[in-house]
């Protein structure tokens, strides 16, 4: 059974772990404070909490879904215990300005960020481009399921990801290589202002629909 670790306990982290805990893997928050991990723990089955590095170091991928001014440094402190291991980004750097405003670090996109602050982590940028309802339920009309879109330079971290993502009920694009991320940071940049600048609410995701019948 596969080992993921979530580092964040929000709505994000909180919402996800939750959902992949449900779909059968076994889950551990890594958080810094106890508030609110009770109502977590008690819906998120099975899974169970530590420290930071202490989810990271059990873990065999590891999910970074904490405030984007804050994933560098998460990275950097967690590096040691992120050796050799899978580290998806979740995250998106952005500000507001009469909407949201992507402002990546000098390295051109988070995800490049924490590859240099964790160099030994396969760093792979995935689930960042919806809201945490749709990381709770994927489920969209007609059967279909929300896209994870992931990107990254490690082929067998992309496939551990893609096989994280189809089971918990998504469907996985591969999105090509790390560099990408960044076009991944701005895809979520179009989901928030369409969702909350624009109007349209958040009960809708970016989908990747072929013409061609299957």
């Amino acid at each position: 059974m596969t080992k993921i670790a979530i580092i964040g306990a929000g709505n994000v982290g909180g919402s996800l772990g939750a959902r992949l805990a449900s779909s059968g893997f076994a889950v551990k928050y890594g958080v810094r404070s106890d508030k609110g991990l009770d109502e977590l723990l008690s819906r998120s089955k099975g899974a169970t909490s530590g420290t930071p590095g202490e989810a990271a170091a059990w873990a065999d991928v590891v999910f970074l879904a904490v405030p984007a001014a804050a994933a560098v440094g998460v990275a950097s402190e967690l590096a040691k215990a992120l050796d050799g291991k899978v580290l998806v980004d979740c995250n998106n750097p952005l500000t507001w300005k009469e909407g949201p405003v992507w402002a990546p670090p000098p390295e051109g996109s988070l995800s490049l960020a924490l590859a240099k602050a964790a160099p030994g982590a396969k760093v792979v940028k995935a689930f960042n481009t919806f809201g945490a309802e749709f990381h709770a339920d994927p489920s969209l009309p007609h059967g279909a399921a929300a896209d994870v879109f992931y990107a990254g330079d490690d082929a067998d971290a992309k496939k551990a990801v893609a096989e994280i993502a189809a089971k918990a009920g998504f469907r996985a694009v591969d999105s090509g290589p790390l560099r990408n991320a960044s076009v991944l940071e701005n895809l979520a940049m179009l989901w928030i202002h369409l969702a909350l600048a624009a109007g349209h609410g958040r009960t809708f995701t970016l989908v990747m629909q072929s013409r061609e019948p299957k």
